[in-house]
């Protein structure tokens, strides 16, 4: 049976349009090194991470999981905070199918919220795959997470109020950082913040199937992503939840979530899946599944009235967590 796609906002299909031949939604094994070294991530290192001075911004080399390298995590903080004493932690973890990217990917978005709400933002950097599998990554982004914790003084911050939030393979990341800590009896957050997140290294839902070579991250990137992470193991049945939260059999004892997805992309039936089971388990989420919505819409089109609305939503959820 053939499943035809939901619409694309148009304002958004637009961009799409402008972006298709830099930003095509296949990737491919043989097409990662030349991805990671085109022009989307050079730019970023042009990056304002100051917002125009608002934040002091410092690269930290800590501690890596044992026998591991070192990693690096960037810290920004607000150089005059609206409050005194220790700011709350956005502890953000990057976007790239695990196999892109840096921890300044993606960072503008968190630096927004912290800008508004007074806050602290980590960003970890990771070992990508397929150099780096499971679990090298999440290990890296464990130890991030566990020096911020310790150390929090140091960068003043609270220890008690930290915040784990990221995009894509980032919130998938952020969400098995979420089960690990619960299960490790590590610090507990205070929220997850899960934008688009990928969760399930199985790959076969419908939207998967809806979306094969359209928008941005389709089916065969998704495959490419989770293959380089997983090897011969993706979408077997000893794949850990640590590796694809998704295959977690006990959602419960978890902070609460924010999750939102595109209407329009591979991701958007695991996310509701994801979503729909952490109520079932007795927790607390707010899930959005925003109409005509592109996988990663609001930073690729941060303009758009739908990733403004998108953008207001999540900062309204960090404000009221952070306020109880």
């Amino acid at each position: 049976m053939t499943l035809t796609p939901p619409p694309f906002d148009p304002e958004l299909a637009a961009v799409l349009e402008m972006i298709k031949d830099t930003l095509p939604p296949q990737l491919t094994m043989d097409e990662i090194e030349a991805t990671r070294n085109g022009l989307a991530i050079q730019t970023l290192a042009d990056m304002d991470l100051t917002l125009g001075g608002a934040f002091e911004v410092e690269d930290r080399i800590v501690p890596g999981p044992e026998n591991a390298p070192e990693i690096s995590l960037l810290i920004c903080r607000p150089v005059a905070p609206a409050t005194d004493g220790p700011l709350p932690v956005i502890y953000h973890v990057h976007g790239g199918g695990m196999v892109i990217g840096n921890n300044r990917v993606g960072v503008d978005a968190p630096l927004r919220w912290a800008k508004e709400l007074g806050a602290v933002v980590v960003s970890v950097e990771y070992r990508l795959a397929p150099e780096n599998p499971y679990p090298a990554p999440i290990d890296d982004v464990y130890a991030g997470l566990l020096w911020t914790a310790d150390h929090a003084w140091e960068i003043g911050a609270d220890a008690e109020r930290i915040v784990i939030a990221g995009a894509s393979a980032g919130g998938g990341l952020a969400a098995a950082l979420a089960l690990l800590l619960r299960d490790r009896k590590g610090p507990r957050p205070v929220g997850q913040l899960l934008m688009c997140p990928m969760l399930d290294d199985r790959n076969d839902t419908p939207s998967s199937h809806q979306m094969a070579g359209l928008g941005v991250w389709d089916r065969t990137a998704n495959d490419t992503g989770w293959t380089a992470l997983l090897g011969e193991r993706r979408g077997g049945p000893d794949v850990s939840p640590y590796a694809a939260p998704a295959r977690a059999d006990d959602l419960t004892g978890l902070p609460p979530a924010f999750l939102d997805v595109g209407s329009a992309e591979t991701f958007r039936d695991e996310v509701v899946a994801y979503a729909t089971r952490l109520w079932q388990a007795g927790g607390v989420a707010e899930l959005h599944v925003w109409p005509g919505g592109f996988h990663g819409f609001d930073g690729f089109a941060p303009q758009a009235a739908l990733s403004q609305t998108a953008q207001a939503a999540q900062l309204t959820w960090l404000r009221r967590l952070l306020a109880e």
